[in-house]
């Protein structure tokens, strides 16, 4: 029984064109920084950089699910893979969310000064 190989070009240009549309969605915020994401705060972060966390987040799920061919395996293998990467990214940002406040409250309320 012979195997038929089947072509992924137009599955990876379809997953270039994706990931190129978010990158250049990413970038366009960052230059123009719209001022309703700017200047409204949600847990004590303006709402433009939780759209960065959220699309860089987005990115990188869907480089996993098409180039490590994720897509294709059982369900049970893919929660295995993917569960614990949400978890230690949301602890991640949790994590860098107290720290930079604390960081930056000392910073502003102390006799110390910005020196970088």
């Amino acid at each position: 029984m012979a195997h038929e190989h089947v072509s992924n070009t137009k599955r990876i240009w379809y997953v270039f064109a994706l990931l190129s549309a978010v990158t250049i969605v990413e970038v366009a915020f960052g230059i123009f920084k719209p001022a309703i994401l700017h200047d409204t705060l949600f847990l004590q972060m303006n709402l433009l950089n939780w759209l960065f966390i959220i699309l860089t987040v987005y990115k990188a799920y869907l480089i996993v699910w098409a180039f490590m061919h994720l897509e294709g395996e059982k369900s049970n293998l893919r929660w295995s893979i993917v569960a614990p990467l949400v978890f230690l990214i949301i602890y991640l940002v949790f994590i860098l969310l107290v720290e930079g406040n604390y960081i930056f409250d000392v910073f502003k309320s102390s006799q110390i000064k910005w020196n970088f």
